[in-house]
């Protein structure tokens, strides 16, 4: 029993060391990017529907911050088939269009806006 318990403790130990070798890439800004955007420090985003959109229900309780994508039109209009992508079924949902992605969030994050500046 004794040894079990210190595998597991061992193995435990371990996993964030192994887990912070993994990189991750946003290609936010890049022609043809989908996925989740921050709008803070942002003027509200131009959406293609007003209300958000929940596939799965959220447990009642339970406080579920509407999160902000970027989808092709096609998806948005079919979300039920495709929200797993994008690992949103149970969140609601705002469509940012994509014009307003390329002309204003894109183009701010060239000009250092949407991003927290250091301060000295």
């Amino acid at each position: 029993m004794r040894r079990f318990l210190l595998a597991a403790v061992v193995a435990a130990s371990t996993a964030p060391a192994l887990a912070a070798d993994v990189g991750i890439t946003v290609s936010v800004g890049q022609p043809g990017y989908y996925g989740r955007i921050d709008i803070v420090d942002f003027p509200p985003p131009r959406l293609i529907y007003p209300q958000p959109v929940v596939i799965e229900p959220v447990p009642v309780g339970v406080v579920v911050q509407p999160i902000y994508l970027v989808v092709p039109s096609a998806q948005a209009k079919n979300w039920r088939k495709h929200c797993r992508k994008y690992d949103a079924c149970g969140q609601p949902v705002y469509f940012v269009s994509e014009s307003w992605y390329s002309d204003v969030y894109v183009k701010g994050h060239g000009k250092g806006k949407g991003k927290k500046q250091k301060k000295d």
